[in-house]
């Protein structure tokens, strides 16, 4: 049982416990006993209903239907003062009075709903908010930068900080990859729990789990999206569609895959490499190794030397969707080095 729903049992018994009370300190407002339990469990179940309903509703929107619910109210209030209704009767007036002021109280809150922190500054122009105190860095992990892991060494080395938030429902995706019956996606989602783990026990840094949900809301990718945008928090993931869509609704977001892209060192022509060379390329006479990094270099005359480190002298590059392919030449009037 959730702690919120023990909450919810404790204020359904409070409730009943009131109500039966009631019946006996006021007989005259509930005669029975057990009906003033009953009056008293249905208020309570009345409450957790609405609370239910409300669960997507945060603090920022309820807020913001307060001030819209103020501001309809005190524009009726204005309209109800200004002598525009003092010819009619009072029957009249009362019934004018009703539709005005909830008319105009329903048309702040929508209009509340829909706006920004920006719009707030026609209101109050002039006025910015800041906080005393600079906030920290929040940085909003999803499934994929979990199981790759390049994000724990990344703030292990102090390349990036800030305060790790990890969405429950990130960590339920995570949970189902972990009990697939695929081997390999069994493996995936016990490495994102051990990253997990890890960035943990990481006394440098703090890691929290974040309770946040979007019900209406049906993907993870839309949630995490959402989530980042009001939380204002940077999404750190290895999903390029993720990163496509975040980024056409304005959310900053970090791409491991092209972080790690950038940071590849850049070889230009002339540069010599000692080059272990793994395999005999496709074309004759060409050998093929890597660099540390896994660039893939081919070596023009180097396909005798299979298994051997030979120095290669860099002709060329070549940008290709699946990374930087390195063209070389094989130095044989230097001496190789047997592996």
């Amino acid at each position: 049982m959730t702690p919120l729903w023990t909450i919810r049992l404790l204020f359904l018994g409070l409730c009943t416990l009131g109500g039966y009370a009631v019946s006996q300190v006021r007989p005259e407002y509930v005669s029975e006993q057990y009906l003033g339990a009953i009056i008293g469990f249905g208020f309570g179940g009345l409450m957790i209903a609405v609370d239910e309903m409300l669960k997507g509703f945060s603090l920022r929107a309820f807020s913001a239907t307060t001030f819209g619910l103020l501001l309809g109210m005190l524009v009726a209030w204005l309209i109800d003062h200004s002598g525009l209704f003092d010819n009619s009767d009072e029957k009249s007036r009362w019934l004018m009075r009703l539709g005005l002021f909830l008319s105009f109280s329903y048309i702040g809150m929508v209009l509340a709903m829909r706006s920004n922190k920006e719009d707030f500054s026609l209101i109050i122009p002039y006025v910015r908010f800041q906080p005393q105190n600079k906030p920290d860095t929040l940085l909003l992990l999803d499934t994929s930068a979990l199981i790759d892991g390049r994000i724990a060494d990344l703030i292990e080395h102090k390349f990036i900080e800030g305060l790790i938030l990890v969405p429950r429902f990130v960590l339920r995706e995570l949970q189902q990859i972990s009990d697939s019956a695929d081997t390999i996606k069994r493996a995936r989602g016990r490495r994102g729990f051990e990253i997990l783990n890890r960035l943990q026990h990481n006394t440098k840094i703090e890691v929290r789990i974040h309770d946040g949900d979007f019900p209406e809301e049906k993907e993870v990718d839309a949630k995490l999206v959402r989530l980042a945008r009001n939380v204002k928090a940077r999404l750190i993931t290895n999903d390029f569609n993720l990163a496509q869509v975040a980024e056409a609704q304005s959310v900053y977001c970090v791409n491991l895959h092209e972080l790690g892209r950038l940071m590849k060192a850049t070889l230009l022509p002339g540069e010599i490499l000692d080059l272990k060379i793994v395999r005999e390329g496709r074309d004759k006479g060409q050998g093929i190794g890597y660099l540390p990094d896994g660039t893939m270099v081919i070596v023009n005359n180097a396909h005798q030397h299979v298994g051997q480190t030979v120095p290669a002298h860099v002709q060329s590059t070549l940008q290709t969707g699946a990374g930087v392919i390195v063209f070389a030449e094989a130095r044989l009037e230097n001496s190789t080095t047997k592996v």
